[in-house]
């Protein structure tokens, strides 16, 4: 057994709600993100069956919460506790909320490779990394979501938004007003930040 608790927290994104555990349910830095129940099989037994629920759209585990998106018809305050009680049951009987790193997980290096024209390491690359690490991060998890450096070209950066900050109406303030206005004080050579799609 592993004694559990859980608690609910609202993220900026009205579709995405955040769990959090007392422990720690993921052994790795790295998040990961499943969109679909196709993508949890064989790699999360608990994201596998939160999608079981209707309501589940998206399944985002971090080192000590699950951030769950959900259909838009259908209110928070119908579905919390359920959910909440689903998560802190199943962690209760499991160490782990993710048995294995997913296959289909799309890594920044693989993005780049998706764009039309290669884009070659740069000396800001490591700069830019240091600067989402230590001022973006920490506030993009307390959100319930993650962000990843992709590339940088021509003095733009380009960053992947996973989680709840994935489709959030005010990712576009924050990519503008938050992280955009550090990087170009940080460091004058970027002048814009833009969300990849994957």
């Amino acid at each position: 057994m592993f004694p559990t608790s859980i608690y609910a927290e609202l993220t900026p994104n009205p579709n995405t709600m955040k769990f959090v555990a007392d422990r720690m349910i993921f052994d790795s830095n790295d998040p990961v993100e499943y969109k679909q129940a196709s993508e949890a099989k064989g790699s999360s037994i608990l994201a596998s069956k939160l999608f079981e629920f209707p309501f589940v759209q998206g399944v985002f585990i971090a080192r000590n919460f699950v951030t769950i998106a959900k259909t838009a018809d259908l209110s928070w305050d119908l579905i919390t506790f359920e959910i909440r009680e689903f998560i802190t049951n199943f962690l209760a009987k499991n160490e782990w909320a993710v048995e294995s790193i997913p296959e289909i997980e799309i890594t920044a290096e693989e993005v780049i490779a998706k764009n039309a024209e290669p884009v070659e390491p740069t000396e800001y690359d490591d700069a830019i990394k240091n600067l989402l690490d230590e001022y973006v991060k920490p506030a993009v998890e307390n959100d319930g979501g993650a962000i990843d450096f992709v590339s940088f070209k021509d003095g733009v950066v380009k960053v992947q938004l996973r989680g709840s900050c994935s489709g959030c109406p005010s990712s576009t303030v924050t990519l503008k007003d938050g992280i955009e206005t550090l990087l170009t004080t940080e460091l004058p050579v970027v002048k814009s930040v833009e969300a990849e799609s994957v």
